[in-house]
This record gives structure tokens, sequence and C-alpha cells, in this order.
């Protein structure tokens, strides 16, 4: 399906995304279309004592679209992989579940959100966290790997769905768990605006109508898979043009889980 965008440009979608994302770690109080930062956290419905055990720089270039760990998946001792795992946030908060035995890569192919969250992990004094910079659709791990997978508005970004999540269901073990937070429309983009790479970076262009983001993680073999949870994302959008194309095109917020038989 998301192989056959026809006059999408991959490379220029890439180039859009990585630039966006490179404001939002190095210059997170600038004010983007999509909200970022603690008060985006609090909105989504992080909770206050999990923020405070992160550093403030983790936590100020914040950039995801919901609160994955609402699902419950996460115990002590797992093995996790965050695919697009920004400055570092969710990762930490991953480590913290996971307790002393746990493990937790972070994928991310922004190498100036990579480095960031490497410099927050060094804060954090945390141990049993890997970053790696790799795109979604091709995660540097091996065959049934993680025992969860974490995703946090970041698979909207990827031109091959398809392939991203065929790669989650590959790393993880029989029995493995998702936890994905994302963008999804209640219709679809038009043509134009679905070759548009700036409008991909701006986590609207890139969105799919929610039955059909839902068929392609049942397609790439996860079985229960559920909505949990549902926000209007773009409501706090400090840009009056986004949270109107956004309604429009009823883009939200939604967190699914789903399992590896």
């Amino acid at each position: 399906m998301n192989s056959k965008i026809e006059n999408l440009d991959r490379s220029k979608v890439t180039n859009a995304v990585q630039e966006i994302y490179r404001e939002v770690a190095s210059n997170p109080e600038k004010g983007f279309h999509f909200p970022v930062g603690r008060i985006s956290c609090m909105n989504l419905g992080y909770p206050a004592e999990e923020l405070d055990a992160l550093p403030v720089s983790a936590v100020e270039s914040f950039a995801g679209a919901g609160y994955p760990f609402v699902a419950d998946s996460i115990k002590s001792g797992d093995t996790v992989v965050d695919v697009g795992s920004g400055s570092g946030t969710d990762v930490l908060i991953a480590r913290h579940k996971t307790g002393d035995k746990g493990l937790v890569y972070g994928i991310d192919f922004s190498e100036t959100m990579n480095k960031k969250a490497r410099e927050n992990i060094d804060k954090s004094g945390l141990d049993g966290i890997q970053i790696r910079e790799s795109p979604a659709d091709n995660i540097p791990l091996e065959d049934a790997n993680a025992d969860v997978a974490t995703s946090n508005g970041a698979i909207n970004l990827v031109t091959d769905k398809d392939k991203a999540y065929g790669e989650i269901y590959r790393i993880l073990r029989p029995g493995g768990r998702i936890q994905i937070a994302d963008i999804v429309l209640s219709k679809p983009v038009d043509a134009a605006s679905k070759a548009n790479a700036r409008l991909w970076a701006e986590c609207i262009a890139g969105a799919e109508p929610v039955n059909t983001y839902l068929d392609l993680v049942r397609a790439a073999g996860f079985k229960d898979v559920t909505v949990i949870d549902r926000l209007d994302y773009f409501d706090r959008s400090s840009n009056e043009s986004t949270r109107k194309t956004a309604k429009s095109l009823g883009a939200h917020a939604i967190v699914l889980i789903g399992r590896k038989d």
C-alpha cells in the first residue's frame, strides 16, 4: 500500500522530517505546528511523577502524540524497543519500568535527536539503554529480540508503513506486545497533499485513515489489535492553519495495542 504512493519523493520527505526534528532537538522553545515539551506530555496523560524522574532536557524536546504507557505492557526484566525514540523521553520511562534486569533500545533516524538522547541517558545515570541510528523500516536488531515495541507519533512519518510494521513484528519474540501512539485520520488525504513533503513533516500527510492504519498493523501479523485511547492531538497546536487542516481531515491520535503469536 505505502510503496505505491504516487508522485512521492521519499528523499524529500526524509529531509523535511529530519530538518524539523533537528529544530525540535536543538531549539525546542521555538514553537512548532505540533505541541512539544512538558506541557504536551501533561496534556497527553503523562503523570508528573514520571516526568519529574527524567532530565529536563529529555522532556523539553518531546514530540509524541499520545501516552503509550497507558497500555501497561512493559514488565520487569523486559527488553523494549522504542521506534522513533527522539530525545529519549519514552526510552527513559521504559527503562524505569523494566527494572534492573531490563534492556531498552531506542531507534531513530535523526542524528541530532540521537545525540540528545545519549546525553539525556548520561544525565539520568541509567544503564541498560542503547540508542541506534536507523529508520523505522530497517530496525538494526536480530529477529525475536524484544518483548515490547513502543512508538509515539513516529510511524505516520514513515513512507513505507507496511515495512515498518513488518520490522516491528520481526524483532518481537512470540508473545511480544506493541503499544503504539500515532496520528490517524477520519478521511484520506488528497493526492496532492500526499505528495507534499512539508505536509508529511507536519504529521498530517503521512497519516492514514484509522481503519486503513489498523488493517496494516493486522496485515503485519499482529493479533488482538485494539484502540485503547483517542485524543484530539492537534487542538493545542499554536498554528491556526494546522488546526484547521487537522479538523478538516479528522486528524487525531490513538493508542493501540496488539500481540505477536
